[in-house]
């Protein structure tokens, strides 16, 4: 008889068993973007159930799947948020640690916003002018050749914008938010040209390496994972523009208001309707290890995929979350309720 695996076996039980015993609490990681909307669902929970509040972390979608997928037991998270898809990469480390199981949970939508503050001029932007803007390299003069990005004001990039220096602060690249700026925002413009496009085919690596890289020149900022900080920032300099999820405008209309792009700004149902160019789905993540031994995690989900959170009339929605259409919602809240493994 082989008894290594009932011996690994017993050690995660082992393991699983302490984590009851020494913590009695949810424990949450990973994105900034969501934690608002986690946040709220976990004080909710707190004080509709009998169990205690989750504790949750800021961390950023990279380090919190870096936390989730350090292994299971007391002193790895349970749940962490993302404001993008776990990556291939990230459940190829987890499973090297032990970490299988992973049910996925969609919440909605987000649109990533280019803002300033209310007391500057609203600039309308082009996915392609963000793209010269703030990316290392740019194309040359000829076809297949780089440059490194000369541009220093908004009007270098576009005659028809602002000589103004191009300041924007924004996430760092442990962020979700950073990643799907990068993809949405940066690589849609990158791929306007012709050229850079057809890259995509010919080298991916390549392509990936121009369109989504972030010059590192001053003129792209990081300013860490605290969105409010970074809100904080624009009401002192009507002269920079940050990088945020939309429920930071929603929720800070009074001092920030967002670009518009591609001619479409950043509204509820510009985001809904998927017609506002920079826009993402918001998921988080749950070791199913860990349901049924840290108390209350299956009613932190049913809380989260309630009508009442996440609803087009829910408090979710009054915090800025962009609701799933009803098919949608409805297909998610049945694969919750199944506890539906990734890849199954």
């Amino acid at each position: 008889m082989n008894v290594k695996p009932l011996i690994a076996g017993l050690a995660i039980s082992v393991s699983l068993t302490s984590a009851a015993v020494a913590r009695d609490q949810i424990r949450i990681v990973g994105s900034s973007t969501v934690y608002p909307f986690a946040t709220a669902v976990a004080e909710k929970f707190g004080k509709t159930t009998v169990y205690k509040t989750p504790v949750i972390e800021s961390t950023g979608s990279g380090g919190g799947m870096k936390l989730f997928c350090s292994g299971t037991g007391v002193d790895t998270p349970d749940i962490t948020n993302a404001s993008r898809k776990i990556k291939s990469s990230e459940i190829e480390l987890c499973a090297s640690n032990g970490v299988g199981g992973i049910v996925e949970v969609k919440v909605g939508y987000d649109g990533i916003v280019m803002g300033n503050s209310i007391n500057a001029d609203q600039m309308s932007l082009t996915r392609r002018d963000i793209y010269l803007a703030l990316a290392k390299e740019i194309p040359g003069d000829a076809p297949g050749s780089w440059i490194e990005n000369p541009n220093k004001t908004w009007k270098d990039v576009n005659s028809a914008l602002p000589d103004r220096k191009i300041e924007v602060l924004g996430p760092p690249p442990t962020s979700g938010t950073r990643d799907a700026f990068a993809e949405l925002a940066l690589e849609g413009g990158c791929k306007t040209f012709d050229w850079v496009k057809a890259l995509k085919k010919e080298d991916k690596k390549l392509y990936k390496a121009k369109c989504h890289t972030v010059r590192e020149d001053g003129a792209y900022i990081e300013a860490g994972e605290n969105d409010n900080l970074i809100v904080q920032k624009l009401n002192a300099n009507p002269n920079a523009f940050g990088v945020f999820g939309y429920s930071f405008l929603d929720q800070n209309s009074d001092m920030i208001q967002g670009s518009i792009v591609g001619d479409i700004a950043p509204t509820f149902e510009a985001i809904s309707d998927g017609s506002y160019p920079i826009s993402r789905s918001l998921y988080f993540y749950v070791k199913k290890a860990h349901i049924g031994v840290v108390p209350g995690i299956k009613r932190y989900l049913d809380e989260f995929s309630s009508e009442a959170a996440w609803g087009p009339e829910g408090y979710l929605a009054d915090k800025g979350l962009i609701p799933m259409p009803d098919a949608e919602r409805q297909s998610v809240r049945e694969n919750v309720s199944n506890l539906n493994e990734l890849g199954s």
